[in-house]
C-alpha cells in the first residue's frame, strides 16, 4: 500500500506529464489555428504557456495548490472549448467538423486526466488533514514538577 506521501508525488508527477503533454499537444497545432481563425491560435498559445508553467511549479513549489487549481482550469476550460467548437461553434463562426485525430482525442485525454488526478490529490489532501494528532498541550495542567493531570470538562 503507498503512503499518502507517494500517493500525493505520484499524482503531482501525473499532473505534471499531463501539463506537459497538453503544452506540447496545443503549441503543434498554434501555427495552423494562427492562420485558421487569430483568437484560436492566440488562445493555445497562451493556454500552452500556462500549463507548462502549471507542469514546473507542481514540480517546483512546496505548496502547490495554485499550480493544481490553475491546471484544472486551463484543463477544463480547454475540454469545454473543444465540445462547444465542435457542437454550437466558437465567436466569430469558428466550427470544427471532426476530432483532428490524433491531437483532439489526446488533448482529451491529457486534460481530463489532469482534472482527475487533481481531484484525487485533494481526496489524499483531506485524508492526511483529517488524522487527529497529539493531544494540545494547552489541554493539560502541570501540577508537580514531571506529571500532569489532563482537564475534565
Amino acid at each position: 500500500m503507498m503512503t499518502s506521501n507517494a500517493t500525493e508525488v505520484t499524482l503531482t508527477g501525473l499532473g505534471a506529464c499531463c501539463a506537459v503533454g497538453n503544452t506540447v499537444l496545443h503549441t503543434l497545432l498554434v501555427p495552423d489555428h494562427l492562420e485558421e481563425m487569430f483568437y484560436i491560435g492566440v488562445l493555445f498559445a497562451v493556454g500552452s504557456a500556462v500549463m507548462l508553467v502549471v507542469a514546473v511549479a507542481l514540480v517546483t513549489a512546496s505548496r502547490p495548490m495554485a499550480a493544481w487549481l490553475t491546471g484544472a482550469v486551463v484543463s477544463l476550460g480547454m475540454i469545454v472549448a473543444f465540445l462547444l467548437s465542435r457542437t454550437v461553434g466558437l465567436p466569430d463562426g469558428y466550427y470544427e467538423p471532426g476530432w483532428e485525430a490524433p491531437y483532439g482525442p489526446l488533448s482529451l485525454l491529457v486534460e481530463g486526466i489532469f482534472v482527475l488526478a487533481f481531484l484525487t490529490w485533494l481526496g489524499v489532501r483531506a485524508d492526511v488533514s483529517a488524522v487527529p494528532g497529539p493531544p494540545h498541550q494547552a489541554a493539560r495542567e502541570r501540577t508537580a514538577p514531571g506529571s500532569t493531570v489532563q482537564k475534565g470538562w
